[in-house]
């Protein structure tokens, strides 16, 4: 019975390592460079990296000094997805990190960053600043060399407080690939440019 239970234990962890890849923490090396592809070029190789480790925490992989921080993929995940950003977003951020490590969801960490950053606690840079964001399916990621083929990219243009009309953007798409806003008049407005 023991030899079946150890058995079943067994291929029910190696299903956390399935064959795409969902689970498995890639090498450094595959990581960052998975993680910087958004990142437009000649400016990725000073670039701050996040990843994973071996325990499956997330690390810096690679510090940087470039104005950019980047996010390798969550290996949880379904697909691929990696993210660049503006390093004046960073304490914002860290901040959304922190509350989901502490096992808050998604409206609870919009609502405490929110106030946080109205009482002033949490710096919030009110220029525009931006992220790009760059994914695909598992099947079309190479682990062994972290290309992605078929990727697409997502823009967003951090822009708090921001409205319609003080932005003459709709809050909703009206045709493919369009610029929107997305949660207009809060600390989280963004204007969203989609895959054409």
């Amino acid at each position: 019975m023991k030899y079946i239970v150890v058995c079943l234990a067994l291929f029910s962890f190696a299903g956390l390592f399935s064959q795409d890849g969902t689970g498995k923490i890639l090498p450094k090396e595959i990581q960052i460079k998975t993680a910087i592809l958004p990142v437009p070029k000649g400016s990725s190789t000073d670039t701050m990296v996040y990843g994973y480790n071996e325990n499956g925490g997330l690390v810096v992989l690679r510090e940087g000094t470039s104005n950019m921080v980047c996010l390798a993929d969550d290996p949880n995940k379904e697909g691929i997805s990696v993210s660049c950003y503006s390093k004046k977003l960073e304490p914002f951020m860290k901040r959304g990190r922190e509350l989901r490590s502490q096992g808050k969801d998604v409206m609870e960490i919009r609502e405490i960053r929110g106030n946080e950053i109205s009482q002033g606690t949490l710096d919030m840079p009110r220029e525009p600043s931006m992220m790009y964001v760059y994914y695909g399916t598992d099947a079309d990621y190479d682990a062994t060399t972290g290309e992605l083929a078929n990727g697409q990219f997502r823009y967003v243009i951090y822009i708090p407080y921001a409205t319609t009309e003080s932005t003459g953007l709709p809050d909703k798409p009206h045709a493919k690939g369009m610029p929107w806003l997305m949660d207009p008049g809060t600390h989280r407005a963004h204007i969203m440019v989609g895959p054409n």
